[in-house]
């Protein structure tokens, strides 16, 4: 190995930090914006967050998260162009796809040339009918009993992605999956603080109505969800909306 290789084998992981740490500020300032303006919507926020992925990783010229829910329902998040939807609807329709099988066999699905595809047969017919896409990359983000998650980058030319662009989009896949978890665990705080809000006005009515304490209230309230069958927060929010006037 002569100098110019030791030098490039010296700088390589030094630049992989910086990069890395650039890439995951962007992310991280991205979902603090979001939670300073507190949208409901994860929509724009994450396609932000896409955007800088495809930056980031060599080859990548769109990127989107794939999600399922318990129910099988595939849906897309933040997709940085058309194609990123229409290749979940290929996946949901066949039933089969990269995405999928990052979601549920493999942490990391790899396609080199769509055009040499056969894990998957219709869907490679579909997606090159459709979309103009002939490399994949599919990493799984999250999976627990509610849904489960992949981030994908896809590109139009064949045999792009390297190993360098498999290693930057794990450690995006990495940022990728904080980032939602923040902004799953805000929304979570921000329902938890609404339901409270809610649950407290449905106990102040019960209490001027029927001259009862606090607790009597909330006892009453929970006998009622038990005998409908009905989530607390879907009786209490029933409750006040039917007693605020149309």
């Amino acid at each position: 190995m002569g100098p110019t290789d030791t030098r490039r084998s010296s700088e390589r992981p030094r630049r992989y930090l910086a990069d890395e740490s650039v890439h995951l500020q962007v992310v991280l300032d991205r979902v603090e914006r979001m939670r300073e303006h507190g949208p409901d919507d994860l929509e724009p926020v994450l396609r932000e967050v896409n955007e800088s992925n495809v930056a980031f990783v060599p080859g990548a010229r769109y990127a989107g998260i794939t999600i399922m829910d318990s129910s099988g329902t595939v849906s897309t998040l933040g997709g940085t162009a058309p194609c990123a939807r229409v290749l979940d609807d290929v996946q949901r329709d066949f039933g089969e796809g990269p995405c999928l099988s990052a979601a549920w066999q493999q942490h990391i699905i790899f396609v080199d040339d769509l055009t040499a595809e056969h894990r998957w047969p219709r869907f490679r017919d579909a997606a090159l009918h459709r979309t103009p896409v002939r490399s994949t990359m599919s990493f799984r983000l999250v999976a627990d009993d509610r849904q489960i998650a992949t981030l994908n980058f896809y590109a139009d030319t064949a045999g792009v992605f390297d190993d360098e662009s498999i290693e930057l989009g794990l450690l995006a896949a990495t940022h990728t999956a904080v980032a939602w978890n923040m902004l799953q665990r805000d929304r979570q705080f921000r329902s938890a603080l609404s339901s409270r809000d809610v649950i407290g006005q449905a106990k102040g009515m019960l209490m001027e109505r029927y001259g009862i304490d606090a607790v009597a209230a909330f006892e009453l309230l929970k006998q009622l969800s038990q005998q409908t069958n009905v989530k607390l927060t879907d009786v209490v929010a029933r409750l006040v909306g039917d007693d605020r006037p149309s």
